[in-house]
This record gives C-alpha cells, structure tokens and sequence, in this order.
C-alpha cells in the first residue's frame, strides 16, 4: 500500500515536471532564423531566375525568405542597403554592375553584415579580382548561403567641389582622376553596351592622344604637396582589370594600404610605353617566373609610376572628372582619401581563386 502511494507520488510529480517544462518551452521565443537580402538593379538583374535560385538556396540553408530591394536610378544601392539593414539582413547580396556592388559595400563599411557578389555588369571588377565566376549566379547565391567570410579593405575618397562642398564614398577597386575620368564621363552609354569594357579602352586611347596632360597637386601621408604632370592618377584598392590587364601589379585588397598609379607623359611616344607596360609587362611577363626575370632585366619605364599610402590627397587648379569603380561622380576640384582596413566582409568560395 505504502509502496503504491510512493509511486503513484512520483509518477504524479514527473508529470507535473514534464508540463512545466513543455510549458516553458512553448513559451520560449524559436530559434533565430537568419535572413539574406537582396539589393539588386532592375536593368541589370534576371530577376525571376535570381529569385528562384535564392530561394532554393534558402530551403537548404535553412534561412528564413529573403527580403528583395530595388535599386533607384538617383540611388545606386546605398538606401535600400540600409534599409535592409535596419530590417535586420544576416547577410546581403548585391545583384547588379560594379556601381550596385559599390554602393551596397558603402552602405555595410564597419556593419560586419557580409557581402555577397551577383556581378551583372560590364566591369565587374571586384568579382575578377576576389575570383567570383562571371555569369553563373547559382555559384554566386550558393557562397551568399553557405560561403565563408573574407575581410577586405575600402578605399574612401572625400570628393572637393569648386564651391568647397564635400561628399564621402567608398570605393573597392580604383579611384581616379585624368583622362580615365574624363573618358567615363564621356563614354556613351550605348557603346558600353555594346562593347562593353573595350568602350573605355577605345575611347581612352583617344583621350590621351589628343588632350592635354593634367597639372596635379599630390601627397602621400601627409608629406609635403608636390607637383606632377600626368595623363591620369588613379588611386587601387585592387590591381587586375578586364582581359586579364593588371594595372597594378602589387595591390591586395586586404593589405592596409592603397596603390597609386600615375600615367605620365614623359615624350612624344610615352602612351606606346605606358601599354607596354601595363599590357605586356603587367600582363603577360608577370604570370611566369621567366617573364618576371625579363622585367628586372630592363630599365622600368618613368611612365608609369607606382607607390603605396595610407592616405592620399589630389588637388587641380580647374575642375576635373573623378570617377569611382568606373562610375562618373562629377567634378572635383580635389579628392582626400584613405584605407580604411578591414571595413568590409565578403562572401567566397574555398574554391575561388582571386587576385590579391
């Protein structure tokens, strides 16, 4: 009878311990679900099949629905990059030209939100530089859900205008201001499109054939101004541009410094050693341990002129285009700047194999 008692009691006593516990946990908020963000161009995206590959990718990341933002034609991508973010984006992917990629990389600088690529521009010159395969999002979406981090540096440039107003922007790749400006600025939409990057490359041949030099102010870590004459100053975050040309042979992205190249015309045939340089030397010869033998072998032309900074300062007497990642942001008649390292996360694939 006692013994019937006992464990009527504690059969009794379980069961109230396992409705407690049941109760507390029905009670107890679910398992957080992270949830990626899609920042993308609506020119420039294939938005039914990004949409599809996302989703599928989600399901099997077990994230929650993706949040979809579009950018604006006077907002490349910075507010809806915020937006996503004050709506509490794990993660962000960037669907568009190297100016929608830009923006959002602005946007998250410092966040610790990941950046993942969707490149669908004419450039894409972070995704050649970090190895992200051109023209198969499937592999891009897959590295936003299931890639690890890598954490690079941003250029951030302060634009000067003629009436002393000032705006920042960040930059991932290049920062220039010469005849590479002025030929963006100039470069007809439509023959972009059709030609894509060989638009620029055309029309900045026939820049500098024809304009005149530009008379520059520069300083490097805060050293004394000096002055150069140069057919364009352009300041990298990254060094390997279309067609495999490396422009900058020892930029790396996540090295705590910026490279600048200055283009100079140094004689009535310096263009023709200014394309060897970077075409042939910088091309070709660097990819192979003979060719890199070569290059020691011969005088390194006064043309083109590389250096590395933390900081960087550029003034003209007029105002002159300044462009950003290969987007025109107007005229300036200064740009200051400076790394800011380690600003940003991006998302990869162990497999990718990048410049840098």
């Amino acid at each position: 009878m006692f013994g019937y008692a006992f464990v009527s009691v504690q059969e009794s006593t379980g069961r109230a311990w396992i409705a407690r516990y049941a109760g507390a946990m029905s009670s107890s908020p679910a398992r957080h679900q992270p949830s990626a963000a899609v920042v993308y161009h609506p020119l420039k995206t294939d938005l039914a099949a990004l949409r599809a590959t996302v989703t599928a990718q989600e399901q099997v990341a077990g994230w929650a629905p993706t949040r979809w933002y579009e950018t604006e034609e006077a907002d490349a991508g910075v507010g809806a990059t915020r937006q996503a973010m004050a709506d509490g984006a794990s993660l962000v992917m960037a669907s568009g030209g190297d100016g929608t990629i830009r923006a959002a990389a602005e946007a998250l600088r410092g966040s610790g939100i990941p950046l993942a690529l969707v490149p669908q521009g004419t450039g894409n010159l972070l995704a050649r530089n970090l190895g992200v395969p051109l023209g198969r999002f499937e592999d891009c979406v897959r590295a936003a859900f299931f890639g690890r981090g890598r954490t690079i540096d941003l250029g951030i440039a302060t634009i000067v205008r003629a009436d002393d107003t000032e705006d920042e922007h960040a930059f991932l790749v290049l920062a220039g201001m010469g005849l590479d400006a002025r030929t963006i600025s100039t470069t007809q939409a439509s023959l972009k499109k059709r030609l894509g990057w060989l638009a620029y490359v055309d029309a900045g041949v026939r820049t500098m054939l024809k304009e005149r030099p530009l008379e520059i102010h520069y300083s490097v870590d805060g050293a004394p101004a000096s002055h150069l004459s140069v057919y364009t100053v352009m300041i990298g975050n990254c060094g390997l541009m279309p067609g495999g040309v490396l422009l900058i042979p020892d930029a790396k992205f996540d090295d705590g410094l910026l490279d600048v190249v200055a283009l100079r015309p140094l004689g009535p045939f310096s263009w023709l050693r200014i394309w060897n340089k970077i075409g042939w030397e910088n091309g070709v010869l660097r990819k192979t341990k003979t060719g890199r033998k070569l290059i020691d072998l011969v005088n390194d032309t006064k043309s083109v002129t590389y250096l590395q900074t933390r900081r960087f300062a550029l003034s003209v007497t007029t105002p002159e285009p300044v462009q950003l990642d290969g987007d025109d942001f107007g005229l300036a008649t200064a740009v200051n700047g400076a790394v800011a390292p380690g600003a940003l996360v991006v998302r990869v694939l162990p497999e990718w194999v990048g410049h840098g």
